[in-house]
């Protein structure tokens, strides 16, 4: 697979100084296009991509679907090898785009899962703030549903990305898009305890000496991972006798359910939570049956007895 490592080299740099892609992004693309040399490889085209026509791409896809991949996953990577053989035609390495025409499987949209303020009650009362970790773990909860910011996000924060002044988060999404989140009364509390207490005394625990500037830190001062934050999700689930799965990614959808019961506007939903297209945010606009019930109940005439 001599060609696999030639055409993704030249592909990886476009990705990353053209198109800003995140190494998330890359991770993936490089993954399906390597799956796609491998499939070329077993039909015996030994990486002659300007062959690939109509035919050997319906031929892909249905191995992808016998080996009962999601639709959404199908997708994902037509969309990737799409781009790759966009790339080829602009660098005149290929003739064609043979997944130019390629139309994508329809995507399943599962409602997502959030949580009842009932349950986030509780979570808010495990953590031991007279601690350095309480205070950290506090905070991390407070801000993740204060902002709904992702996971990575979050762990991306730097110490000076808040503002106390006007209660605002900078945050670096996808693609290092930079916006603005604000935060309430809340989350302001808990970040200023745990910045200017637990995460001092956290920062002295480093034993290189020098100073990191990112807003959350282990117990070993150093930088938090996506991991750890749902390692302390999980523990607070469990100190707080829930019978729930929690992750980062479902205080995010609670942020967008409760702010869309609440009657926040779509499109303020969509700039706070960072999506590039409405449609992304549209699958919140579900409602709880508690909140649906008393909708109903207030609104209608004939719902319950006059007084």
């Amino acid at each position: 697979m001599d060609g696999f490592e030639n055409y993704t080299n030249s592909f990886l740099e476009y990705l990353q100084i053209e198109k800003n892609a995140s190494p998330y992004t890359i991770k993936f693309y490089l993954k399906d296009m390597e799956s796609f040399f491998l499939f070329l490889n077993r039909e015996g085209m030994d990486d002659d991509l300007d062959s690939v026509d109509y035919q050997i791409v319906r031929v892909y896809l249905t191995s992808l679907y016998d080996q009962h991949l999601s639709r959404r996953s199908v997708s994902r990577k037509i969309s990737s090898l799409r781009s790759f053989y966009r790339f080829l035609e602009r660098e005149e390495l290929v003739s064609t785009n043979p997944f130019k025409n390629i139309s994508l499987p329809k995507a399943d949209h599962p409602v997502p899962e959030f949580l009842y303020m009932e349950e986030l009650e509780k979570l808010f009362t495990i953590s031991d703030t007279s601690t350095p970790l309480g205070q950290r773990n506090q905070a991390i909860l407070e801000l993740l549903y204060a902002t709904g910011i992702r996971v990575s996000e979050c762990t991306g924060l730097k110490l000076a990305d808040v503002d106390f002044q006007i209660n605002t988060v900078l945050v670096t999404g996808k693609g290092r898009k930079e916006r603005y989140v604000p935060f309430g009364r809340f989350a302001e509390v808990s970040l200023q305890e745990y910045i200017k207490n637990g995460r001092l005394e956290l920062q002295a625990k480093r034993k290189t000496g020098d100073e990191t500037k990112a807003l959350f830190l282990n117990s070993r001062g150093n930088p938090l991972t996506g991991r750890g934050i749902s390692l302390i999700l999980d523990k607070m689930v469990k100190e707080a006798a829930l019978t729930i799965d929690i992750n980062p990614h479902k205080l995010r959808h609670t942020f967008a359910t409760h702010m869309l019961n609440e009657g926040a506007d779509l499109r303020a939903v969509q700039e706070l939570l960072g999506h590039e297209q409405l449609s992304s945010t549209q699958i919140y606009t579900h409602v709880s049956k508690d909140h649906l019930r008393n909708v109903y109940m207030n609104s209608h005439p004939r719902a319950k007895e006059r007084e």
